[in-house]
């Protein structure tokens, strides 16, 4: 099991395009339906600090998510848009869990 959690601050201007580039991205991730990915974003309460959290069952699960298409143009246009404060990736080793999560 692989976990990820990425976070980063977009100008205000950007928010909006954000937020539709990962709606493009979950879309494409329900329509596969894969079980070995899960994958989720939040917005903090400032309205422009974005936290993605992922939970991937194996490597190949993050690998199939970075080569979709739309994952790709989010990354793109995020990096051009010249975030306030750039992705921090962390990540993290499960401790314990009142679930399963896989």
């Amino acid at each position: 099991m692989k976990t990820v959690r990425v976070q980063y601050t977009t100008k205000k201007e950007y928010v909006e395009k954000n937020k539709e580039n990962i709606a493009k991205v979950m879309s494409d991730l329900r329509k596969m339906n894969n079980p070995g990915i899960k994958y989720s974003t939040f917005i903090l309460d400032d309205g422009q600090t974005f936290m993605h959290f992922a939970v991937f069952d194996s490597e190949e699960g993050q690998k199939i998510l970075n080569e979709l298409d739309s994952f790709k143009k989010f990354g793109a246009e995020l990096k051009a848009s010249g975030p306030e404060i750039a992705p921090k990736v962390d990540n993290l080793s499960l401790v314990d869990s009142c679930y399963d999560i896989f």
